[in-house]
């Protein structure tokens, strides 16, 4: 039987621990979709919350005041975001690529809504984040990032949060190097592929100035990027595992920089 009798210290330290889950499941990918109702989330925050109250060791939270335990909420909101937040980060690398690709290709004037964030976005963008969206939902990736969130408790206590700035600032710059080198190989071939394809159109435009090259290349451009998207399907499994290593590695930082 579930022994549902705590007390009132229990309560406070139970809600503590449901303010970093709420924020990170609000933040980290597949989790925060928008269109998963409000009431599953907070379900779902509630059963983790739960879950990780009953399977760690509780510590002493200090505080006198009313003020001291809003100070302490913050601390664990922050902790919570910033765990979900590097994951985040990590999903966006799709619309970089997905932006670059519809740019090279010509269909950038294309946007469509994206409903996983709700905001503008390029039509490649959405293909591949809902590709990789599935594979996450495949590999079990969101499995990481539950346990990490769970061994977070270990190694950062209840109010035992120590925000390291410059670490955070390193943290972030090794991320942008990584987001434009991640961002740039899936959109590879087709940066590659229409980049020849401009050379060819420019020769012809010389050989055959009385041909309207504008009019043709931007046909051609949309047709070899379909092309090249279809042939490369197949590589999606290897662009997934750069952005999971990165979001392991990201999620990992930020857990560090508040230890």
């Amino acid at each position: 039987m579930i022994d549902i009798n705590f007390g009132y210290a229990e309560l406070e330290y139970f809600l503590l621990i449901l303010v970093r889950v709420t924020c990170f499941v609000y933040i980290s990918p597949f989790f925060s979709m928008p269109n998963t109702p409000r009431r599953v989330r907070i379900a779902l925050s509630l059963f983790i919350s739960f879950i990780i109250s009953r399977n760690i060791p509780h510590v002493a939270v200090e505080y006198n005041t009313l003020e001291g335990y809003a100070v302490v909420i913050a601390k664990e909101a922050i902790c919570g975001f910033l765990i979900g937040f590097g994951a985040y980060l990590c999903m966006s690398v799709i619309s970089f690529a997905g932006r670059i690709i519809d740019m090279e290709t010509g269909m950038m004037m294309a946007s469509v809504m994206d409903p996983t964030t709700q905001e503008q976005t390029s039509i490649s963008g959405v293909f591949y984040n809902y590709a990789i969206t599935l594979i996450l939902l495949i590999t079990g990736m969101y499995q990481f990032l539950l346990s990490a969130l769970a061994e977070s408790f270990i190694l950062i206590p209840v109010n035992g949060a120590i925000f390291k700035m410059d670490a955070l600032l390193t943290a972030m710059l090794v991320f942008l190097r990584d987001y434009l080198i991640i961002g740039f190989r899936i959109a590879l071939p087709i940066f590659i592929s229409i980049t020849l394809l401009n050379a060819i159109l420019g020769i012809l435009a010389k050989v055959s100035p009385q041909m309207n090259m504008f009019a043709v290349g931007m046909q051609m451009k949309v047709l070899v990027g379909f092309t090249v998207i279809f042939v490369t399907i197949g590589l999606m499994p290897i662009a997934a595992n750069f952005i999971f290593d990165e979001m392991k590695r990201v999620v990992t930082m930020m857990v560090h920089v508040m230890t």
